[in-house]
């Protein structure tokens, strides 16, 4: 059966994912900021919430868990992580669970945090898929808080090797104010002026632009192109300075998108 995939909006640009197998009850959220639409798509839906999944331990990811625990039983997956007690199953690289009759296998994608990890999957008969938090964006990646650019640039890398369908359900409504950094960065990319008209009319339309798909990403995302010389291009420019090491050039790429 296949999964189905509930968008949840969440606070002002925050997206909650709600899935489950067709024709079952059984459902599982991942990131639940905040308890209350959670548990009203639950009741619209007649599903009973199975699990919870945590890529990090920002409270807009959290802070629904407490209240969700109140009204259900249901184990918590998650990092290994101090900031984050209510897990019940903490997760590392490479293991994996099975959900919605569907297999996740977890990666460690620190940078934005830490204890940040994705989770991807490929069910039977569909796209693949990751759950990828605030690590990648559509046309962005999350503020380096916690990590490195280095560590940063690897979790990319690790996302960017997945295959070029791969559904990418990151957590935020960032979409539109990414395309206009990446614009600023590769002005001449028609790939990303043709993203910019599509996903601008979703928005118009109040759709959502999430999910993107990773074969658009590596055409369109700056951080996934760090690796080219237009993108050392435009931060040798911005830096003043001779960048050609792509860490090097995605740590000057996100500062700069730090204070666009």
């Amino acid at each position: 059966m296949p999964l189905i995939i509930h968008t949840i909006p969440a606070f002002q640009d925050n997206y909650l994912w709600l899935f489950h197998q067709a024709g079952e009850r059984e459902a599982f959220v991942v990131d639940p900021g905040d308890a209350q639409p959670v548990l009203e798509y639950l009741e619209k839906y007649d599903l009973d919430l199975a699990g919870i999944l945590i890529t990090h331990h920002h409270p807009d990811h959290t802070g629904g868990i407490k209240t969700l625990l109140s009204h259900y039983n249901a184990p918590v997956y998650g990092p290994d992580s101090p900031n984050i007690p209510q897990i019940s199953q903490r997760l590392y690289e490479g293991d994996s669970i099975t959900l919605a009759g569907t297999t996740f296998s977890v990666l460690e994608i620190p940078g934005h945090t830490l204890d940040h990890i994705a989770y991807k999957a490929s069910p039977e008969g569909q796209s693949p898929l990751v759950f990828c938090g605030d690590t990648l964006f559509t046309a962005g990646c999350g503020r380096i808080f916690e990590g490195t650019a280095k560590q940063m640039y690897q979790s990319l890398q690790k996302l960017a090797a997945l295959p070029d369908m791969t559904q990418i359900y990151c957590a935020h409504e960032y979409t539109l104010s990414n395309l206009a950094f990446a614009a600023a960065v590769e002005p001449n990319n028609l790939a990303l002026q043709d993203k910019t008209t599509d996903d601008e009319n979703k928005r118009q339309q109040g759709l959502p632009t999430v999910p993107s798909t990773l074969g658009i990403e590596r055409e369109t995302n700056p951080f996934l192109r760090c690796h080219l010389p237009s993108l050392a291009l435009a931060a040798s420019q911005h830096s003043s300075s001779q960048l050609s090491d792509p860490i090097d050039v995605m740590r000057e790429i996100r500062l700069w998108k730090d204070s666009f």
